[in-house]
């Protein structure tokens, strides 16, 4: 009898400090919510120099989809695209030997965004050293599919995205 009181009273005490760490965790990711979200839609891949092994271009992307009950109106598929190139000014996407393609189709548009846009207010890897873009693709019915990015000079990177989580997809256990 004694040791099950002092079991009960054992879990009541780590109960209750679980719960306020718990709570703290919470009220911090219920400030940081939408950045969160972004955080977990966004890829990044790294091109590099082969002879000097040194990473030239580096691409994130985030996928801004926004899960929705019921699907009526066929979206297009839009993402923010950073490019990083190392020793240039990125004048024009296309100038500059690079290409997107959503599992093998074009993009629509690409739109450079100016740093104060508001696509950019709660997406990582944000860098004044960094030129943002604002892409759109046809919409697709897959859940999941991949953005090719292509560089003249450095070859081509491929960004795994789904519309949902990337575990749900996959049928192996953690």
């Amino acid at each position: 009898m004694l040791k099950i009181g002092l079991a009960f009273i054992t879990i009541f005490l780590i109960s209750g400090c679980i719960s306020k760490e718990e709570q703290a965790l919470m009220d911090v990711y219920l400030e940081n919510k939408t950045y969160n979200q972004k955080l977990q839609k966004t890829e990044k891949v790294q091109l590099y120099n082969t002879d000097e092994e040194v990473t030239k271009v580096l691409v994130t992307a985030t996928y801004l989809y926004k899960q929705k009950a019921k699907e009526t109106k066929k979206e297009d598929e839009v993402f923010v695209v950073g490019v990083y190139v190392e020793e240039s000014d990125i004048e024009n996407f296309s100038e500059e030997g690079f290409s997107l393609s959503l599992d093998g189709k074009s993009a629509k548009s690409i739109q450079m965004l100016e740093e104060t846009s508001p696509y950019l207010e709660d997406i990582s890897f944000v860098a004044p050293w960094t030129q943002f873009y604002l892409v759109h693709f046809t919409h697709t019915s897959k859940k999941s599919f991949n953005l090719l990015f292509t560089s003249e000079l450095y070859g081509k990177g491929t960004l795994q995205f789904a519309k949902v989580a990337k575990y749900v997809l996959n049928k192996k256990a953690f």
